[in-house]
């Protein structure tokens, strides 16, 4: 079974998450979530939100294989 979130939760598996809407007033989809961030709210349904892991995903700017350039201004 997948790990099911709720609008609120801090993100603690980053990843590729299916968003099912309690309103129902929108289809199911997949978004990408970030670890240290929180599950946001829906602007239709509000709180009435779940996310369910579709799969998990590393940030690549976490992955040792890879440096990224650093961003100048």
């Amino acid at each position: 079974m997948a790990q099911s979130h709720k609008s609120g939760d801090d993100v603690i598996t980053p990843g590729v998450y299916r968003v099912v809407h309690g309103a129902h007033h929108a289809s199911e989809y997949e978004v990408t979530c970030v670890l240290g961030k929180k599950f946001p709210p829906c602007h239709y349904c509000g709180q009435d939100v779940q996310f369910l892991l579709a799969r998990p995903a590393q940030n690549i700017e976490y992955d040792p294989n890879f440096k990224l350039p650093e961003c100048s201004l």
